[in-house]
C-alpha cells in the first residue's frame, strides 16, 4: 500500500511536517510505503500558483511536467492520504487550498474514488479553529470521492474528526497521540479497502 503524508504548511519542517512525519513509522510498520510531499515546494514551481480554470474541462496544462504533475501521479496510485494544514484563519492554508484546486483532472478521472483520507490541523492555541479547518479538509476530500476518517481506535477511543495540536507540537503529547491514532485508522481502513480500489481504477481505465 501507499499512504501519502501532504503537508499543506509553507514550513517544511514546521508542526504541521512535524506530526505528519511522526505518522511514517505506523504506516512503515503496517507494511505500507510512506511518502511525504510539500505542497509549497509544487507551487513555487508554477507561473501563477492557483488555479485560474485555464482549461475546461481540465488537462493539467498548467502543471505538466512539473513537481505537481508529481505528486498528482501518486496521488493517482495512493492507497490513503493523511492530509495536515496549519490553521489560517480558522480554516487551510492558502497553499494547501491552491494545490487542491489543482486536482480538478484527478476528480474528472474520479483517481482518488474510494482512496481513504485523514485530516490533521495545528493551531497556535489549544482552542484555535482545528476543527473548522479539520471539516475543510474533509469537504475537499469528499468531492474527490475518498473515504474519510477520524482519529478513532480501537485501544484509543471512538475519535473525533481529527487530529487537532496546538504549536509547537514538539510539547503536545496529546496532538501526538491523536496524530498516530488518526494513521492507524488511515492504514486499517485502507487495508480493508483494497479491493474497492482495486475494482475502481479498473473500470476508470475501461
Amino acid at each position: 500500500m501507499l499512504i501519502l503524508a501532504i503537508n499543506g504548511s509553507p514550513r517544511p519542517s514546521g508542526s504541521t511536517a512535524q506530526l505528519l512525519w511522526a505518522t511514517r513509522e505506523v504506516v512503515e510498520s503496517a507494511g505500507a510505503t510512506f511518502v511525504f510531499l510539500q505542497v509549497s515546494e509544487a507551487l513555487k514551481e508554477l507561473k501563477v500558483p492557483y488555479c485560474t480554470v485555464c482549461s475546461d474541462p481540465c488537462r493539467g496544462k498548467c502543471y505538466a511536467g512539473t513537481r505537481l504533475e508529481e505528486m498528482f501521479n501518486l496521488m493517482r496510485r495512493s492507497d490513503g492520504i493523511i492530509m495536515g494544514s496549519p490553521v489560517y484563519f480558522s480554516t487551510v492554508s492558502s497553499h494547501l487550498k491552491s494545490f487542491w484546486d489543482r486536482t480538478r483532472l484527478l476528480r474528472r478521472e474520479m483517481a482518488l474514488l474510494n482512496v481513504v483520507g485523514g485530516a490533521l490541523a495545528v493551531g497556535g492555541a489549544r482552542f484555535g479553529g482545528q476543527e473548522t479547518a479539520l471539516r475543510a479538509m474533509h469537504d475537499m476530500m469528499l468531492c474527490q470521492g475518498m473515504t474519510v476518517v477520524g482519529d478513532g481506535y480501537p485501544d484509543v477511543d471512538a475519535g473525533h474528526q481529527g487530529a487537532c495540536a496546538q504549536d509547537p507540537v514538539a510539547g503536545d503529547a496529546w496532538g501526538l497521540q491523536r496524530a498516530l491514532a488518526l494513521a492507524r485508522r488511515v492504514v486499517e481502513v485502507a487495508e480493508a479497502t483494497r479491493e474497492l480500489r482495486a475494482r475502481t481504477r479498473k473500470s476508470a481505465t475501461r
